[in-house]
């Protein structure tokens, strides 16, 4: 599969569980959480949200560059993000177990590098 398609089809998908999940906590947990928790839930389901659009970001420039190392290490990172920031949170505010925050910024680390090496990847694209 070309890194193209692989990060489009992963954009797309993690777009899809975005809206499950976000929908999940919008009308399964209201009432169920306390507002400081479904807060938190909140948060993870927005920063999902503009991941999955910038795993698309990834699949698209990888039309345009397919050898760009630094533009899949940028999906990667942003999938591991979503996985360790929006799932962390998820669970946190789900469990109430509050030391899953501590993974949460690795999450957040791996987006910031993701976000640079899309950067770095974009300079290589014609003028």
């Amino acid at each position: 599969m070309t890194t193209a398609r692989f990060f489009l089809m992963a954009g797309a998908l993690s777009a899809a569980l975005a809206v499950i999940l976000g929908a999940f906590g919008a009308h399964a947990l209201r009432g169920r959480l306390p507002v400081d928790l479904l807060a938190v839930y909140h948060t993870a389901s927005q920063y999902h949200v503009y991941h999955a659009l910038g795993l698309l970001a990834v699949g698209l420039l990888a039309l345009h560059l397919p050898s760009s190392s630094a533009l899949r290490w940028s999906g990667w990172l942003m999938l591991l993000g979503t996985a360790l920031f929006s799932g962390s949170l998820y669970l946190l505010a789900i469990t109430g177990l509050r030391w899953l925050g501590a993974i949460t910024p690795l999450g957040g680390s791996a987006w910031i590098a993701a976000w640079l090496l899309l950067a770095w990847a974009a300079r290589g694209l014609a003028r």
